[in-house]
């Protein structure tokens, strides 16, 4: 959800009032059995009405984007200027209803847009300002209202001042910000004054029929007295300018933070340790499998050899017989493995539909696609879980096709929730209304859902067979001791060190995006860092499972799927540095919806990670003992 804001670049020059976060004003009213036998034929129906609505979404997508993409006015033509929300400037997700505060509110019923899915989950309700804006037309000052000062509006306008509250405008999906107003320090004394803005300038720049860019400046700042009227005005300025259409965001990107020597210089360490680390492993793999290659390609053994090899039979080669026991806890393993899958694939496919289709630039497109194509790829998460549960023995697949199904997206429901609840007992907008919570739910049931059951019965019949390279034993062997940096819990915290240092600065830079107002645009950076990322949670967790096996320690498959998984700790602890560090947040609202939508963004990556990690350590494991002579 990403906080499209630039507000140094308008002429507010980026104020922040020191009693932010303190006081808040007033809050507005109020707006607002599966079956154990499935048959295959009804499979296919559930497909088919998946495939339905995938095409009805994805059609809606492409209607809400076209519609972007082509806005052409008339001379004298009405363009409406939509007003959306209005909060604190240091708490970005603590936003309100434009006309929760005494603003001069329109006659009559006011038409809304609403953006698709991903804008009201954003938090964004556009309304009608009802004034008068005509293509090319200017307008002298004008008045929009009159507005009267009682008690009840001078109280919620001050507690917005001292809060340092602005609020947000759309013209032709193109954003205006501006302040409420400002603190004054009175002459002789050490008290400050309220004042408020009461003149809005805008200025329109457009090519030829297409508004190119808007802009608010704000005047006429005016003390707030108890009985005193204010008369609330605006102008309208048009220039024309000879900025493409195409080009017309690109005003709001921040070419000089994003595009940072350091931001450069990050891609380039952390290639350099994905050189490092493939080539450990490609150390490892060499050198285990060509003396098992030499052993075993030796015909006539004498007496020094057979004793050289039986000492060599130690570490890892000991365990042969049990290092492909079933896991402990097999149906919620292979649902986070196949849910780590899914989310792996589910952000390549909306990274890359970011870099071609410029979806930053529309309200809410990556939520919108990051919903969508999460429902479109649940296939892969029930293929890579129930191929892993059948292959280790499970029994339950109907079980596990439903913790599949349902993991990932009720631990968001869940913390969704309890922000739903905060957001609504405050009046905010980032409260999720009802219906969106069942058009997401129709998503889950009618499309996810039917997709992971296709791609279970798929993954049961095609890959669900065993394949072990090495017999499993029926008395497991029983584990050594040894010393503490080679135990499981150890292993599963450092693993995370290196992955985390991998994506370290582009986590300041996705972070800083998010919370402080700036379009995130460089997803050719995040491509690359999350290739890196991939390339060495996977190098990281066999060499963790390598010294693992070598300590006579076959429990290596949670081991592997945690060692990778740490890495979303680390983000969480640096998550906690940035809060207090990098930002001005404060109050209960902000706080809990930052660290919230944090641990929710940590409890994917985690199963990103710890799926990609294990997937990686299955491969190697699978490799080395298929060399080896197994009892």
């Amino acid at each position: 959800m990403q906080r499209i804001g630039v507000l140094k670049r308008i002429a507010l020059k980026n104020r922040r009032n020191p009693g932010s976060g303190k006081r808040r004003p007033s809050r507005p009213p109020n707006s607002v059995r599966v079956s154990p036998v499935i048959a295959m034929s009804s499979t296919v129906r559930s497909t088919c009405v998946a495939i339905f609505f995938a095409s009805f979404l994805i059609t809606s997508l492409s209607t809400v984007l076209a519609s972007e993409s082509d806005h052409k006015y008339q001379p004298d033509e009405s363009v409406t200027l939509w007003v959306n929300k209005v909060g604190p400037y240091n708490n970005p997700q603590e936003t309100y209803n434009y006309y929760s505060l005494p603003f001069c509110h329109p006659s009559g019923h006011s038409a809304h847009k609403w953006g698709g899915l991903g804008e009201v989950l954003g938090g964004n309700e556009l309304i009608d300002s009802q004034i008068e804006i005509k293509f090319q037309k200017n307008v002298e000052r004008t008045t929009i209202c009159q507005l009267e000062l009682d008690e009840p509006n001078v109280k919620q306008f001050k507690d917005a001042i001292e809060n340092g509250y602005w609020f947000e405008f759309f013209m032709d999906d193109l954003p205006l910000w501006g302040f409420v107003g400002e603190l004054h320090p009175e002459k002789n004394s050490n008290n400050v004054k309220h004042v408020l803005y009461t003149h809005k300038n805008i200025i329109i720049k457009y090519n030829k029929d297409q508004i190119i860019h808007v802009n608010l400046t704000q005047e006429n700042l005016r003390p707030l007295e108890v009985g005193k009227t204010l008369d609330m005005t605006y102008a309208v300025k048009w220039i024309s300018t000879n900025v493409t259409f195409a080009r017309r965001f690109d005003i709001y990107l921040d070419y000089p933070f994003f595009e940072h020597q350091i931001h450069w210089f990050s891609i380039f360490n952390s290639f350099m340790m994905v050189i490092f680390l493939t080539g450990l492993v490609s150390m490892i793999l060499m050198r285990t499998l060509r003396n098992d290659y030499a052993k075993y390609a030796r015909e006539d053994d004498d007496l020094e050899t057979l004793e050289r090899d039986v000492s060599e039979e130690s570490g890892w080669k000991l365990v042969h017989g049990d290092v492909f026991r079933p896991p402990r806890n097999l149906v919620l393993l292979s649902a986070v493995v196949g849910t780590g899958a899914q989310l792996a694939l589910l952000v390549l496919l909306v990274i890359i539909l970011a870099i071609v289709g410029m979806l930053y630039v529309g309200r809410g497109a990556i939520v919108t696609t990051f919903i969508v194509c999460y429902a479109l790829t649940s296939s892969i998460s029930g293929y890579v879980s129930a191929g892993m549960y059948s292959r280790n023995g499970g029994k339950n697949w109907i079980k596990s096709m439903i913790f599949t199904a349902s993991l990932f997206p009720f631990l968001c429901f869940g913390i969704g929730f309890i922000l739903n609840t905060i957001a609504i007992f405050y009046g905010s907008l980032a409260a999720i209304p009802f219906g969106t919570m069942v058009v997401v739910f129709v998503i889950w049931a009618f499309i996810s859902f039917p997709l992971a059951l296709l791609g279970t019965v798929i993954g049961r019949n095609w890959s669900g067979a065993p394949n072990n390279p090495c017999r499993v034993k029926t008395i497991p062997r029983p584990i050594p001791e040894k010393k503490w940096y080679l135990t499981p819990s150890v292993v599963s915290m450092m693993g995370g060190l290196l992955p985390f240092g991998s994506i370290f600065i582009e986590m300041y830079f996705v972070f800083t995006s998010f919370w402080n107002y700036k379009v995130y645009y460089v997803y050719g950076f995040m491509l690359l860092v999350f290739l890196i990322l991939i390339i060495v949670t996977v190098c990281v967790t066999i060499v963790g499972a390598y010294f693992l096996l070598n300590a006579e320690n076959y429990h290596w498959q949670w081991t592997s799927f945690f060692s990778a998984a740490s890495t979303a700790v680390y983000v969480y602890f640096y998550s906690i540095y940035y809060y207090y560090v990098k930002t001005k947040m404060s109050g209960f609202f902000q706080t809990s919806f930052y660290f919230g939508y944090t641990l929710m963004f940590c409890l994917g990556l985690g199963i990103l990670c710890g799926a990609v990690g294990y997937l990686g350590s299955n491969l190697f494991v699978r490799r080395i003992y298929r060399n080896i002579k197994c009892d």
